[in-house]
């Protein structure tokens, strides 16, 4: 099983390692604050996705260095939506099947006979080497994504202080079974299956604040199905909207604002 997510909402973010009550945008964010007239954030989704049972693994990516999102960072499977998304059914859940194919060859697709296959991701990559769009690739193989296999659980839009802005949307969904991982060179430098505990407890494992605070957000979880079943079904997803300080001339995140960071079912409060 897999947690995935796809968004592309790094320029409001801070380092992960900043987890006290302010926590400061890293250097080199100057050039997307607010300099010019306010800008509508766009809309890129996010995937999380998770493997395993008991504890459940999320794929985290890292960033080459000179990446224009998080470079450096790990992160999330995801990406900007683009105007074909909208021929996968919905263009959100179209953008998160997409990328997550993408980045890094995970097909959440079926057909007829169920389903993707590794054998089906394989030819979908193979046509799309050849010029053919992603839209078209799956119906040349009568495959349509699974959108119902995404589970949309968490939406962050960055501040107005920024000049470049987003409306990101984090989703969960299984790994399919067979299926492998297979990076897309030059946006993707190493990856790896670890779980919340492991990512959230090893400082020189660097994630933008986002990240981290939705794996804060997920980690209470011990087993997958909790996971999902926690999130399947919900008919509102509270959307987050950091807010910024300055001080000494720097950004600043007021985590004070940030929804809780729910407790383990069973844990006693205090």
């Amino acid at each position: 099983d897999t947690v995935f997510s796809i968004h592309r909402s790094t320029d409001m973010l801070c380092d992960s390692r900043s987890v006290g009550a302010r926590a400061p945008v890293p250097r080199g964010r100057g050039g997307v604050s607010d300099v010019g007239p306010r800008v509508k954030p766009r809309p890129p989704s996010t995937v999380a996705r998770r493997r395993g049972t008991e504890p459940w693994g999320v794929l985290m990516l890292r960033r080459p260095g000179g990446a224009d999102f998080a470079p450096g960072a790990n992160v999330f499977p995801g990406g900007s939506i683009h105007a074909g998304d909208r021929l996968l059914g919905d263009p959100l859940g179209g953008a998160a099947v997409r990328e997550l194919f993408e980045e890094v060859g995970i097909l959440l697709a079926r057909g007829a006979r169920g389903f993707a296959t590794e054998a089906d991701a394989e030819r979908i990559r193979l046509r799309i080497t050849h010029g053919v769009s992603f839209p078209t690739a799956l119906k040349e193989s009568h495959l349509e994504p699974a959108l119902d296999e995404l589970f949309y659980f968490s939406r962050w839009v960055t501040p107005e202080q920024l000049r470049r802005r987003f409306d990101t949307r984090f989703y969960l969904a299984r790994l399919p079974e067979g299926q492998e991982v297979h990076p897309q060179p030059g946006e993707v430098e190493a990856w790896s299956w670890v779980t919340a505990a492991e990512a959230l407890g090893n400082a020189d494992f660097t994630m933008v604040f986002a990240t981290r605070r939705v794996l804060e957000m997920v980690a209470v979880d011990s087993t997958a199905n909790a996971l999902l079943d926690r999130h399947r079904g919900r008919r509102r997803v509270p959307v987050t909207r950091p807010i910024f300080r300055i001080t000494e001339g720097r950004f600043e995140v007021v985590t004070e604002t940030l929804p809780a960071i729910p407790r383990a079912r069973g844990r006693p409060a205090g």
